[in-house]
């Protein structure tokens, strides 16, 4: 369970790095998951924004009642699963993570997630761990974005420069089992990895059930077929749809 200064701390900076570490077994259980998919689906080598798309096994590290007991002290007792990714960074692989928010992306009003970030690796500045902006969350705000056609990048949408300064990033260091909780407003991004050690994490989407995940909007995520926004299951994990909107049928 978070302690009363890391809630304090998630709702002041819009992220908090929890006393808490997954155990070895299933943190060997992501990383054979992972090897899997990849072995099927070689395209997804660093990134792969749907996981539960190609594989449901992904739901047991969602259902972990350690990560739902943290997740519901920030974001109440009813709460939905909408998504689950893996952002991988090989040894020396120059691809960055562009300052961004993730809202800018997501088909949910209103809108509201509590991002898990679990590391699989150690996460270091020097293998591109991680950054946020402490604070930045709190004007509950989508700033610009400006669209990047700019080489090894992981996504296509950047904040606008004007809209933060950069000298107060803050980078979570991790270590392997060891997570962060990020608000969805929250300004973050990362750097590339030019160090001789993988930095793999995989991410956990969680949002209220007062809020309603659109099947049907139109969004600024460009990826097709499975990894469609349209296309994500989501799933009930505590209390109960709150909206009585949400959509839980099964999409792949």
């Amino acid at each position: 369970m978070l302690t009363n200064a890391e809630i304090e701390q998630y709702h002041r900076d819009g992220y908090v790095t929890p006393d808490f570490r997954l155990d070895e077994t299933t943190l060997d259980g992501i990383r054979e998951a992972h090897a899997r998919l990849i072995n099927r689906h070689p395209e997804f080598s660093d990134y792969c924004s749907a996981l539960l798309a190609y594989d449901t096994w992904f739901l047991t590290v969602a259902r972990e009642p350690a990560i739902l007991d943290m997740v519901e002290q920030v974001i109440g007792s009813d709460f939905a699963l909408w998504n689950s990714s893996f952002f991988a960074k090989p040894a020396k692989i120059g691809t960055r993570t562009p300052w961004h928010q993730d809202g800018e992306y997501w088909p949910i009003k209103p809108l509201a997630t509590c991002t898990v970030w679990i590391a699989l690796d150690a996460s270091t500045t020097e293998n591109g761990c991680l950054r946020v902006i402490p604070g930045s969350h709190k004007s509950k705000q989508l700033a610009r974005h400006n669209r990047s056609d700019a080489p090894n990048i992981a996504l296509n949408l950047e904040l606008d420069k004007n809209a933060f300064d950069e000298s107060k990033a803050i980078d979570i260091v991790l270590q392997p089992g060891e997570v962060s909780l990020h608000d969805v407003y929250l300004y973050h991004g990362s750097e590339p990895n030019l160090s001789d050690h993988p930095r793999r994490g995989m991410t956990l989407r969680y949002m209220p059930t007062s809020s309603v995940y659109c099947h049907d909007d139109d969004t600024r995520f460009e990826r097709k077929g499975r990894l469609e926004m349209s296309n994500r299951t989501i799933f009930l994990m505590r209390g109960s749809d709150k909206s009585g909107q949400n959509d839980f049928r099964v999409r792949y």
